[in-house]
């Protein structure tokens, strides 16, 4: 779960950086939250790749993250599913531009459990279920009134008020980190950056890069 009430921007220190990574992430996105001025500040960029190697990006929101990894939730018969069937690795770019930093974390991706789905999707808002359960993403519709007439019959089915159930194609992701960067802006293009990579040891290695 998204964790932690932290209002402070201590500065990164690239040339020492911390030794755990998910505590940089949680002060940069925490600060993000409050300070970056978004609507969506957990909005991130993530990227795959088909069997073939051609990849496509598309932005997704962040809902949960801890020391596990990075969830966000979809259609598991998009686009992005079937790059991940494929080839289950992805790379996450976060840019709050407000506050010249990005995070860039990139990793092996496992579907979460269905307890987790079920529970995510609960909570969400009635709307956003019912036009989960009605649209079979990145599939063609011929036009919006196809599009509409397929929630209409979703409403239909679920006009005497029982709260409709995730769809079974329907669920979660998780990035699984084995490569970190974190990069902050400097005047003129002189920018920090530092990568963690992960050692296979359960710890991190660090390295600076230049910009």
């Amino acid at each position: 779960m998204m964790q932690g009430h932290l209002d402070e921007n201590p500065p990164m220190n690239f040339d020492q950086p911390p030794a755990d990574p998910f505590t940089v992430f949680e002060e940069w996105f925490h600060h993000a939250e409050r300070h970056a001025g978004l609507p969506n500040p957990n909005a991130m960029t993530i990227a795959t790749a088909n069997g073939d190697g051609r990849p496509t990006a598309r932005i997704v929101l962040l809902k949960q993250f801890d020391a596990r990894g990075f969830v966000f939730f979809t259609n598991q018969q998009s686009r992005k599913a079937e790059d991940l069937a494929t080839n289950p690795v992805a790379s996450l770019l976060f840019h709050w531009d407000s506050l010249e930093r990005q995070v860039r974390i990139e990793g092996a991706i496992e579907p979460t459990s269905d307890a987790e789905s079920d529970a995510y999707f609960d909570s969400r808002a009635l709307e956003s279920r019912l036009n989960a359960i009605a649209s079979d993403q990145s599939r063609p519709i011929e036009n919006r009134a196809a599009l509409d007439a397929r929630r209409a019959a979703v409403d239909a089915n679920h006009a005497d008020g029982q709260a409709p159930t995730r769809p079974p194609h329907w669920g979660g992701y998780r990035l699984i980190p084995s490569r970190f960067e974190f990069w902050g802006g400097h005047p003129h293009r002189l920018h920090d950056r530092v990568i963690y990579v992960a050692d296979g040891n359960d710890g991190w290695t660090t390295t600076r890069l230049m910009p």
